[in-house]
């Protein structure tokens, strides 16, 4: 089994949402989060001051899958989330050893 992360831009998740449901996925876990990247956080302006934004708000989206899934998985949370601008967000990939379904007790791919 594996635990997909991806953290991407607010604006694309109701378009990764919907590419994940299509593609079959039952469950995530989402959060929204501040941090950054490469890209450092930007200057805006407010009322003529000028300020840095250096902890960008994005979302971090959790998804447990079988092994067979996880390059699928992937590839739609990549396809979705890309608009070519630095700060599309990353995708990465953690084994899990073990899985259980707390209301059933059932276990590993049976509890996904």
């Amino acid at each position: 089994m594996k635990l997909i992360t991806a953290i991407i831009r607010p604006e694309k998740f109701p378009t990764i949402k919907t590419a994940l449901e299509q593609y079959g996925i039952q469950g995530m876990t989402v959060q929204n989060v501040h941090g950054y990247g490469q890209q450092r956080g930007h200057t805006e302006v407010y009322r003529g001051a000028e300020y840095t934004v250096d902890l960008l708000e994005k979302i971090r989206i959790e998804i447990l899958v079988d092994d067979a899934q996880e390059h699928d998985v992937v590839g739609v949370l990549v396809a979705a989330a890309n608009t070519a601008r630095a700060g599309d967000g990353k995708v990465w990939v953690m084994a899990v050893d073990q899985v259980v379904r707390v209301r059933t007790g059932e276990r590993d791919e049976t509890a996904i």
